[in-house]
């Protein structure tokens, strides 16, 4: 399930929404190829004009989950930090096609205790792109 909505404003057009609704098919799609399970909800936005947020609800595997109810969130933090140096290229790939913008930076951030991820672009502001 995907929903979008803009941080600061209503939404511009239709494409937006298109994309928005994109990011977050392809971040669940990401999550199930690379994790062997995906998050339940997703939801994308923008935080201003160059920042894309991706936010996953229960997203952790069922052995993440096992380590928070022992009280390893650490250890969880750090498995998720490890996954994302390695499928970084695959998360920057997907949003770069579906925005059409360049990807300057990313990161993944998780809360064990929430089972909450959330993914964070930041990207090439619109008045830097070339046509």
């Amino acid at each position: 399930m995907s929903d979008v909505e803009r941080l600061d404003g209503p939404q511009r057009d239709g494409r937006e929404s298109s994309v928005l609704a994109g990011v977050s098919n392809a971040m669940v799609a990401l999550h199930k190829e690379q994790f062997g399970r995906g998050p339940v909800r997703a939801r994308t936005t923008f935080a201003g004009d160059d920042t894309l947020i991706c936010t996953l609800q229960d997203a952790l595997l069922p052995a993440e989950q096992a380590l928070v109810d022992i009280g390893h969130q650490d250890r969880v933090q750090e498995a998720r930090m490890f996954f994302q140096m390695a499928t970084r290229e695959k998360f920057i790939s997907a949003v770069e096609e579906l925005t059409g913008r360049t990807v300057v930076a990313f990161s993944s951030a998780t809360d064990p205790d929430a089972a909450v991820v959330w993914e964070v672009f930041r990207l090439q502001p619109s008045d830097a792109r070339t046509t």
